[in-house]
């Protein structure tokens, strides 16, 4: 541009000089006013370049008569044209400026300068097998890989351009053809050294690829992972060994991980289905099934013939409206239905842990409510083994657990849930099974009179005199020492029952779980016949004699 000239240049999109619209230009020597402005348009095809000037002297005024507005033509006159070879060593300044961008990591610049070799000479193989190297290190996989096969069509014979070409098809997890590309190198040149290697990381990941399918059809999704781990160290950029991980890991309930896998690739395509697929999957398996349906649906607008997300997203439509309709169901008070819907409902979908542990735990409560409790017990364990975190599944069983009288068992879930949740509530609950727990390992007095807990003192009464005459030590008189000894301890325990129940304060300690040996109530130091005589109204009151109509052993008892 002319030191006095205003005049804007600029290329337009068809690739001609355009000199811009109403700019004012000053030469020397012309009389034009200050403020003057003219539409002035030059435009030149960029066939070949070419070098412009403005013809001194030449008016940029109008003629006369004619508007400001109307075009004024400006004389230009070509002053030269570049030769081929001048555009060619144009061509390499531009690609020496792009290696040395490159040696410094400045792969951006290194690619605009790459980019401006192409473009003046578009048919030098190894200006795109240069930028094919940049575009890799800037995880622009795919360009990488148009630019180097586009190396080795412009030249077939270029060993380093089938180089790039085998990593980047090695890098987006093309082993096949990689190993095509890195075999067209030695037979080029036999005596490569990159090649060999390569080819062997090639082979290594068709390998693994082959291993993981096996892996993945076997269910083995943790060696599948390993695989597609290892894979992945070959070829970081290859999509296909990513998805196949992240579904792996959500399979396997790591879905944070696989939430990462999946969001990295939508990042770099929202379009990807199988990205929206596992997405979708991980939510489906931590029981957000309405989100999760949101997410299949997507994938297959994206992906209309995905099978997996069609199965997918199916199985959650379904495993939603069979929970709903059970627990509807149980809040009707319709146990026997409820129990029917949860079964049916854990038959769709065996993979889906989170919501087949909460209806497990569903079902173990309506068992509970059937007085199926054995069963509850069962579906609860089922449910804290899909998952060790769900805290009503314990409580559930804990519960169950108390009304079979299996303290410890209960003990132990209480634990479990108050380790892990210490609320007032759950520490109650604990202190309750434990106190349960300790009065299980004492005599249980109302288990020895044949009564129930909540007994009235005459249905005690009546107990007592029952079993009290049932295993008087004289009514086994004639029986064997061993049958006399058993009897004589069971005598004793019904007395020290009866005791016990019969007395206000006693029984209040002893249902309270307390230790009925302090205050000086040692239960060791009663005597068993004292209590019987002064049941049965002192000596004389009972006598036992033999029934001569019977056998040894046989007594009656007879009031006196």
């Amino acid at each position: 541009m002319h030191p006095n000239c205003c005049c804007r240049v600029t290329y337009n999109r068809t690739s001609v000089l355009r000199l811009s619209r109403s700019d004012c230009f000053i030469f020397p020597g012309a009389d034009v006013p200050k403020r003057s402005r003219y539409k002035i348009a030059a435009e030149v095809p960029l066939t070949r370049r070419v070098v412009l000037s403005m013809v001194p002297g030449s008016c940029l005024l109008p003629p006369p008569g004619k508007m400001a507005s109307e075009d004024c033509d400006m004389p230009m006159a070509p002053e030269s044209e570049m030769s081929e070879e001048e555009i060619e060593r144009e061509a390499e300044g531009f690609k020496e400026q792009g290696n040395a961008f490159y040696i410094k990591k400045d792969y951006s610049e290194a690619f605009n300068f790459y980019t401006k070799a192409i473009d003046a000479c578009p048919k030098n193989a190894s200006y795109y097998r240069n930028r094919a190297a940049t575009l890799m290190m800037l995880n622009r996989h795919r360009e990488a890989l148009e630019d180097a096969q586009q190396a080795v069509r412009l030249d077939d014979m270029f060993v380093k351009g089938y180089l790039r070409e085998g990593k980047c098809h090695l890098s987006l997890g093309n082993g096949m053809a990689a190993s095509r590309s890195f075999q067209r190198v030695l037979e080029l040149e036999p005596d490569n050294t990159q090649a060999p290697p390569e080819l062997k990381h090639a082979k290594a990941v068709l390998e693994y690829e082959r291993m993981a399918e096996i892996d993945f059809e076997k269910r083995d999704f943790r060696k599948c992972v390993f695989c597609m781990d290892r894979a992945l160290e070959y070829a970081p950029a290859c999509h296909r060994f990513k998805i196949l991980k992240a579904e792996c890991l959500a399979l396997l309930g790591r879905y944070p991980e696989a939430q990462s896998v999946a969001s990295d690739i939508l990042r770099m395509d929202s379009t990807n289905g199988d990205a929206l697929y596992v997405r979708g999957l991980c939510l489906y398996y931590e029981d957000c099934i309405e989100k999760a349906v949101q997410f299949f649906v997507q994938a297959l607008r994206m992906a209309p013939d995905h099978e997996k997300a069609r199965l997918a997203c199916r199985n959650a439509k379904a495993l939603k409206a069979k929970k709903e309709e059970g627990n509807n169901a149980f809040k009707d008070g319709n146990y026997e239905a409820a129990y029917d819907l949860y079964s049916a409902a854990l038959t769709i979908d065996p993979n889906n842990i989170k919501t087949n542990a909460k209806l497990y735990c569903n079902r173990g409560t309506v068992g509970s409510k059937l007085k199926k409790l054995e069963q509850a017990i069962e579906d609860c364990t089922n449910a804290v083994k899909l998952d060790e975190t769900y805290i009503k599944a314990y409580l559930r069983r804990a519960q169950c657990y108390l009304d079979t009288e299996q303290y410890e068992e209960a003990v132990r879930d209480y634990e479990k849930v108050y380790q892990t949740e210490k609320t007032k509530e759950h520490k109650h609950l604990l202190k309750t099974a434990q106190l349960e727990l300790k009065k299980s390992k004492r005599k249980d007095y109302y288990k020895i009179l044949g009564v129930d807990k909540n007994a009235t003192d005459d249905e005690i009464k009546k107990a007592y005199r029952k079993r009290a005459l049932m295993h008087h030590p004289d009514r086994h008189s004639g029986a064997s020492p061993e049958m006399q000894k058993e009897e004589e301890k069971k005598f004793k325990e019904v007395g020290e029952a009866f005791t016990v129940l019969s007395d206000p304060k006693k029984k209040a300690r002893y249902d309270s779980g307390q230790d009925l040996d302090e205050e000086g109530m040692n239960m060791g130091d009663f005597d068993a016949n004292n209590i019987f005589k002064a049941f049965f109204g002192g000596p004389g009151g009972y006598s036992f004699e033999a029934n001569p109509s019977s056998g040894p052993g046989n007594f009656f008892f007879q009031f006196g």
